[in-house]
């Protein structure tokens, strides 16, 4: 048998795999084609899509942030002209999911966690308190928005991002709002779609 040949079983193990790569990859990483003969949907493996800021905000004053819940992405944009994708987590349904416009009211550097009331009648067996630290669902920042318990805030569970996982806040890798918060001010103008 040549080098460049693959039996059966090699064949069979590689797709597979990549079945299985496809089936894994998150919804907002795939994107729905239709062929132009009429034939079967396809899907194509993407990364995150750009937005423009004008199609959501009047000017880029104080910076703005755009959580696009379909896509489980969060956008970035400075006044000086920085832009920047982050993949998120999301709220687990519509019912906990809250669209519309808000802004960050509260910047948490070392943030502490507590359950609001609906966590707590959906799981009483949920601690109280969650001071700063590893065990800590808020991560190690968090932005407070003007709508309350809503939050902008890392994750010390990576598993989370991609994913519908989160009572109603926007998560993100520790490295990403970490970044976030250090460019987002009090003030910054926020949008959920």
């Amino acid at each position: 048998m040549q080098d460049n040949v693959l039996s059966r079983r090699q064949f069979a193990a590689l797709a597979f795999s990549a079945g299985a790569t496809f089936a894994a990859s998150p919804s907002w990483a795939r994107e729905e084609l239709t062929s132009s003969e009429g034939g079967a949907a396809k899907w194509r493996i993407s990364g995150l899509r750009s937005r423009d800021w004008r199609d959501h905000f009047p000017s880029l004053k104080n910076d703005a942030i755009l959580a696009v819940i379909d896509d489980r992405a969060l956008h970035y944009w400075g006044e000086d002209g920085f832009y920047r994708i982050y993949p998120t987590s999301v709220p687990l349904s519509d019912e906990m999911t809250r669209r519309g416009r808000t802004e960050v009211v509260f910047k948490r550097p070392a943030p502490d966690w507590r359950p609001t009331p609906s966590m707590i009648e959906r799981n009483p067996d949920l601690p109280r308190y969650v001071g700063p630290g590893p065990e800590n669902p808020l991560g190690i920042r968090a932005l407070n928005l003007s709508w309350q318990y809503y939050l902008i805030h890392g994750t010390n569970d990576i598993r989370k991002i991609g994913r519908q996982s989160s009572s109603g806040c926007i998560g993100l890798y520790n490295e990403h709002i970490t970044e976030v918060f250090d460019r987002a001010k009090v003030g910054t103008q926020v949008v959920l779609i």
